[in-house]
């Protein structure tokens, strides 16, 4: 089962790709850590948003994509922005799409028993909330 781990933040989308094979975790390589909006959120900026993230499922095989659910009203509500490139991510067709809430994540990751550390996965800092999403998937799915 190929994953993929989305944090939603601004005009970004940070991705982590996560791979179970023979019950081992395994982070494929990816020619890319995160999608981003150029300009402002126009129709055809998020068709080629959609396109580009598309291209990038079909290419990796990604089975999966598991969206950080983010609040949609407070202090740390997302932005307009945020939520078109959801709704972008969550239209695309030949791929199974889940939000999933911070609180799901925490409580599957402490009682997760597979347990891996961050800073040996050789991502970067701004991978980490969307690696923990995959992680937190697969560890509900094994």
């Amino acid at each position: 089962m190929r994953v993929c781990g989305v944090e939603l933040a601004g005009n970004d989308a940070n991705i982590a790709l996560l791979n179970l094979e023979n019950d081992m975790f395994r982070l494929p390589d990816c020619r890319t850590r995160k999608l981003s909006l150029q300009k402002a959120a126009t129709a055809h900026e998020l068709k080629y948003f959609q396109k580009s993230f598309a291209q990038l499922v079909q290419d990796y095989k990604i089975e999966i994509i598991v969206i950080r659910q983010r609040p949609m009203k407070g202090k740390f509500a997302g932005g307009a922005i945020g939520f078109k490139l959801e709704a972008a991510l969550e239209l695309l067709s030949g791929v199974q799409v889940i939000i999933m809430p911070p609180t799901e994540i925490k409580a599957a990751l402490k009682d997760s028993q597979m347990y891996v550390e961050f800073s040996e996965t050789g991502l970067k800092g701004f991978q980490k909330s969307a690696f923990e999403t995959a992680l937190a998937y697969m560890s509900q799915h094994l």
